[in-house]
C-alpha cells in the first residue's frame, strides 16, 4: 500500500470511530431523557428497571384515597381492570383529582411494591383520556364506549 492509501484508510477509520463515539453519546442522553409509560397490568406482569423514573396510569380506584401522616401525603390505589398498583404522592393534586378518575403518575417503584409519585396529572375535562391510559383500558376490557382519547376521538 501506498502511503497516500495508508493516510486515506486512517482518516476514514478515524472518521467511522469519531462517528460511532458520536451515536454512542446521542443514544446514552436518548436513554437518560426517556421516560417509559407502564399501566399497573404491566407492573405486575413485566420486569421494571429499579431505581428509573417512570409512568403509570390508569383509574383511581374507588374508596383507595386516603391521607396519612402529615396531611400532605396522600396513598391511593390505581388500576387498569387487570392489575393494580399502590401510588404515594407527597403534593398538591390536581383540582380534578378524585377516585373513577383517570390519571398518569410519575416517579419510581420503592421496594415494597409502592409507586412514589414525584407528579401526578389528571385528565381535563370530562371526555379526556391520556393516549396511554385508554390504550391500557383497552387492552383490560375496561374501556368505556363514548369515552374520548387525547385527540377528542370518541370511540
Amino acid at each position: 500500500m501506498t502511503s497516500r492509501k495508508k493516510r486515506r484508510m486512517t482518516l476514514i477509520g478515524l472518521g467511522m470511530l469519531a462517528l460511532a463515539g458520536a451515536t454512542a453519546m446521542v443514544l446514552t442522553a436518548f436513554q437518560e431523557n426517556v421516560t417509559f409509560f407502564y399501566s399497573p397490568s404491566d407492573l405486575q406482569n413485566k420486569d421494571v428497571p429499579k431505581g428509573r423514573n417512570f409512568r403509570v396510569g390508569g383509574l383511581v380506584a374507588e374508596g383507595s384515597v386516603e391521607k396519612i401522616g402529615d396531611g400532605a401525603t396522600v396513598q391511593f390505589v390505581v388500576t387498569d381492570g387487570g392489575g393494580t398498583v399502590p401510588v404515594r404522592y407527597r403534593g398538591l393534586l390536581p383540582d380534578l383529582f378524585r377516585e373513577g378518575q383517570g390519571i398518569v403518575a410519575e416517579g419510581k417503584l420503592n421496594g415494597q411494591g409502592v409507586f412514589v409519585a414525584n407528579e401526578v396529572l389528571a385528565k381535563h375535562d370530562e371526555n379526556y383520556m391520556p393516549p396511554e391510559v385508554a390504550d391500557a383500558l383497552k387492552r383490560s376490557g375496561e374501556w368505556q364506549k363514548g369515552q374520548a382519547t387525547a385527540d377528542g376521538a370518541v370511540q
